[in-house]
């Protein structure tokens, strides 16, 4: 079988699936929308049938789609819902691939519901990717079947998930200062990265070009580069957009204060 169809714990194509007795966490009221569906792409029949199994057993309130490929569920998209959210499972798959960081970049641009990557590694570059490409969230299969569920409905509120992890190892590497352990290397160029920082710290194109020894023409080079990786219009909404991704630390904070004034 290549698909799978849900709703509400039931597999109502075979309705082998039956409802179980009910635990807290089924108890809880979600805020996913009804009348909607949520499509799980993964090219594994058992691992997608068994993500879906879990998340629809979990009783949120939509259809729970699972097919081998977007050519598949398009075949019979006029059959279901519209969708709320896409989940790409790669599994151990590297998104510095090119076939995988093609298909959630094909992905984002197709739909209007946000596409959410679940992946086996949980690693700051492969995450800082799946976002450059147009991922709304990227959720590791470390966690459990709550979180997945949860970040979910974040992406399709609006918000970005990211695993806890890799932002505290991030916020790490940034106090102590180590370029060579900057995470903003898996979505910039190392003299991006450090253009970036200077932008968070509100610093001017002067001072950014005198401190790395650059002329400021070069500077306003790599500030539009990077205004095009993260989609801002402007360098203001390039420092928001990382700070919302990555918060600085209260010294780092204090220095960005500092900076500001000059």
């Amino acid at each position: 079988m290549n698909s799978l169809l849900m709703t509400n714990g039931k597999d109502i194509s075979t309705n082998l699936f039956h409802d179980s007795i009910q635990t807290d966490n089924e108890k809880r009221t979600t805020e996913l929308p009804r009348g909607r569906s949520l499509l799980i792409i993964d090219d594994r029949a058992l691992d997608r049938q068994c993500l879906a199994y879990c998340i629809s057993a979990h009783k949120i309130d939509m259809d729970v789609l699972a097919f081998g490929s977007v050519e598949e569920w398009e075949r019979k998209r006029q059959d279901y819902p519209p969708l709320a959210a896409v989940l790409l499972n790669i599994g151990g798959k590297k998104i510095g691939e090119p076939s995988v960081s093609e298909e959630i970049t094909r992905l984002a641009s197709a739909f209007d519901a946000p596409i959410i990557v679940l992946a086996d590694a949980d690693d700051l570059p492969q995450i800082m990717k799946a976002l450059e490409c147009g991922a709304k969230g990227y959720i590791p299969s470390s966690v459990s079947i709550d979180v997945c569920i949860e970040a979910i409905a974040l992406s399709m509120a609006g918000g970005i998930f990211v695993p806890a992890s890799s932002v505290f190892a991030m916020r790490q590497a940034l106090e102590t200062g180590n370029p060579a352990a900057r995470p903003l290397a898996g979505m910039f160029t190392e003299r991006q990265a450090e253009v970036v920082e200077a932008l968070r710290r509100g610093k001017a194109n002067k001072i950014i070009a005198y401190e790395l020894n650059l002329r400021e023409s070069t500077v306003k080079v790599h500030i539009r580069n990077i205004m095009k990786k993260v989609k801002a219009t402007n360098r203001t909404e390039v420092a928001y957009k990382i700070k919302d991704l990555f918060p600085l630390s209260s010294a780092s904070s204090n220095e960005s204060v500092k900076g500001s004034e000059h």
